[in-house]
């Protein structure tokens, strides 16, 4: 065998292994990307609640038990305690277009990708801290749910106003908007809900209660994966791919294409109906 062939080899067995290779290194980088816009993301949140003022107290990443929860635990993102209420903070890190309305089970990323709706799930996340602190205090929870800006809201614009006790916000504006609303609760009312004492007592009951063995946050994520393993393939017509007017079932592609158009504002319509609303 000549020095040609051989260099002609070893070439060869180069190309094959470049070949083979990026899957994994894709596979790697694409874990590493996701990772890291997650810490971004919550770092940029972190600068967020660093701008509140000194009386304010929060917490960050916390696991509570919760009895009606699969897992028998909450995860809750963040918590913000003032004088004039209680925000528990869900952050999401979707890029894309958001659908979702109050009354829906499931909202829609890009018109296609289903997420639980993030009200519901933060409902059971301030109905497990209601199990911490005094029944008293109920009433001064306020949800918000947070996403990037790479993020494009179709949603009921109730969500957005400061008057409303669910919002919608960019993380980016997650300190204005608990800023606005603190103003809005203080012309309604004379006096704060919540003392000093009583922000730092809810505050010390409610990481008393955290959860930060590693061992528990693990099978907690577990659980939540197992949970999603079992659940029916996301292709099939669900109850929700209905016809607003006359519940007739649609298809995925039909559904889409409502949910994507503007003059539907977010509502699903059959072939039927759609012709009625041109």
């Amino acid at each position: 065998m000549s020095f040609l062939d051989l260099f002609k080899k070893s070439k060869k067995e180069e190309t094959a292994i470049l070949m083979k290779e990026p899957k994994k290194v894709n596979t790697i980088n694409n874990e590493k990307v996701a990772a890291r816009k997650g810490e971004l993301g919550e770092y940029k949140i972190d600068i967020q609640l660093a701008q509140l003022p000194k009386e304010y107290r929060y917490l960050s990443d916390l696991l509570i038990k919760n009895k009606e929860a699969k897992s028998g635990y909450s995860q809750i993102d963040h918590v913000v305690i003032t004088p004039y209420g209680i925000f528990v903070i869900e952050t999401k890190n979707y890029q894309g277009t958001i659908y979702g309305g109050k009354e829906r089970k499931t909202w829609l990323v890009n018109g296609k990708f289903k997420m639980m709706n993030p009200f519901i799930q933060n409902y059971g996340h301030i109905q497990a801290l209601k199990n911490i602190i005094s029944p008293k205090h109920h009433k001064n929870f306020i949800s918000m749910v947070s996403f990037t800006k790479r993020c494009t809201f179709k949603v009921d614009l109730e969500f957005r106003k400061i008057s409303s006790n669910d919002l919608i916000v960019y993380d980016i504006e997650l300190s204005e908007y608990i800023h606005r609303k603190v103003s809005v609760l203080k012309l309604q009312s004379k006096e704060p809900f919540l003392s000093n004492e009583e922000i730092e007592s809810i505050y010390l009951s409610i990481k008393q209660e955290n959860i930060e063995d590693p061992a528990i946050r693990e099978l907690h994520k577990q659980a939540l994966k197992d949970d999603n393993s079992n659940k029916p393939e996301e292709n099939k017509v669900q109850a929700s791919n209905k016809c607003s007017i006359c519940s007739a079932p649609v298809s995925e592609k039909v559904r889409d294409f409502c949910l994507s158009n503007k003059k539907f504002e977010g509502k699903i319509y059959c072939f039927e109906h759609q012709k009625t609303l041109v």
